[in-house]
């Protein structure tokens, strides 16, 4: 994406990153005014999901009274779907497994995900593929806004948990549109305080700037869950580069802001 200091006339870049690179790179040696807010390089990373969570995994964040944030234990499966059940068991993962597209290209498809309870059901799934453990989280997800430096929590319903006499009498495979859209919002329910509570304010400063710096990024979400029985282990489990911003109350006004706060610093211009 890049912005015109004059216009504020935003561009972005969802696909086609060799075009649109090449493209950018022409557009900025003929216009040095132009401000990049995120270059496409930085956006391929987060587009393919086995690179996308490396940074959240390096930093394996943890501050003290606030919590530590991790990723689930994943896998990334490129071909031969019979090799699966044994690839799984040589990693040492643990059923069940939800089952998600490598890439992700804006897709319906590409946001679409698998839950997979027994091992048998696992050659089942169409790579490439990214395999991750299911953590229990109380059915409720974390959508972290990131627009620079501002941060907004939305709550979304996500999957039930699974029990252990689910899990000894389910098998095969479930699947499951893009949850996280299509889900209710969970912010009015009548929810257990535990589960409803958002992670502390702290902990999701630390980690977004961590992740602007690594990722290169200053436009994306986070998936985030907290284990269910505990307040302190949260997981990011996806991360998604200009997300619908219309979901984030007062959007309108975070984002108007941050375009302006970059003219401001560049120019230093009073507005």
């Amino acid at each position: 994406m890049y912005m015109h200091s004059l216009s504020l006339s935003c561009f972005i870049f969802p696909s086609f990153f060799f075009v649109s690179s090449w493209m950018l790179k022409d557009y900025r040696q003929k216009h040095p005014e132009v401000t990049v807010l995120d270059p496409p390089d930085a956006i391929q990373h987060v587009h393919n999901r086995q690179s996308m969570l490396q940074g959240v995994a390096d930093l394996n964040l943890s501050l003290d009274c606030y919590g530590k944030v991790g990723v689930p234990k994943q896998l990334v499966i490129k071909k031969d779907p019979s090799s699966i059940p044994d690839a799984v068991a040589k990693a040492g993962l643990c059923l069940p497994l939800v089952a998600k597209p490598l890439v992700v290209d804006g897709s319906a498809q590409s946001h679409e995900l698998s839950l997979a309870f027994d091992k048998s059901s696992l050659s089942k799934l169409e790579p490439p593929l990214v395999l991750q453990e299911f953590v229990n989280h109380g059915g409720v997800l974390f959508k972290v806004y990131i627009v620079g430096e501002a941060i907004k929590v939305v709550r979304r319903f996500s999957l039930p948990d699974v029990n252990e006499q689910q899990l000894l009498n389910c098998a095969g495979v479930f699947r499951f549109p893009r949850v996280s859209c299509a889900a209710a919002s969970a912010e009015d329910a009548d929810l257990d305080p535990l589960i409803a509570e958002l992670p502390p304010r702290p902990l999701l400063e630390r980690l977004a700037k961590e992740l602007r710096r690594r990722l290169g990024l200053r436009l994306f979400n986070i998936d985030m869950i907290r284990e269910h029985g505990t307040r302190d282990r949260f997981y990011v489990i996806d991360i998604n580069y200009f997300p619908g911003y219309a979901k984030v109350p007062e959007y309108e006004h975070v984002f108007t802001d941050f375009l302006l706060g970059l003219v401001q610093s560049k120019y230093k211009v009073a507005w």
